[in-house]
């Protein structure tokens, strides 16, 4: 599974102001030409970063090339259910990535377009938010 090799903190606060609003930067295929692009701001974790992409490998029986476009850098913290309120913050968790609306998280080449689009699709299935299979313009 993803993870940082190194991090700073090792428990950061919450990003509540950074969910609203559309993605400005990694929004256009520019590795492959078949992408998987979420359409909703929301916050995935690694694991299911690692079981999308297990979708897709296995679905093309590891053909083609593959890019992660995302990475999980936040680290989530939880307390243990039933604690009272303070003693501290809690746990980690899990390490998780937020994405604004328009993020590309996967992308494919090397494939036929049919094929490519089929294992997107079963990625997305293992995504929690809303996802559209995007393709490069040919002219």
């Amino acid at each position: 599974m993803l993870e940082p090799k190194k991090i700073k903190y090792r428990k950061v606060q919450r990003r509540r102001g950074q969910w609203k609003g559309k993605a400005t930067k990694g929004t256009q295929l520019a590795f492959g030409s078949v992408g998987l692009k979420c359409t909703v701001t929301g916050e995935i974790t690694a694991r299911q970063i690692e079981a999308a992409r297990r979708a897709m490998t296995r679905s093309v029986a590891r053909g083609g090339k593959m890019w992660i476009r995302v990475f999980p850098h936040n680290p989530v913290t939880k307390k243990a259910a039933e604690v009272p309120m303070g003693s501290g913050k809690g746990n980690l968790e899990y390490w998780g990535c937020i994405l604004k609306a328009g993020t590309m998280i996967f992308e494919m080449d090397g494939l036929p377009e049919e094929a490519a689009r089929e294992a997107l699709r079963l990625a997305s299935h293992k995504l929690p938010l809303k996802t559209k299979v995007v393709t490069k313009i040919t002219r």
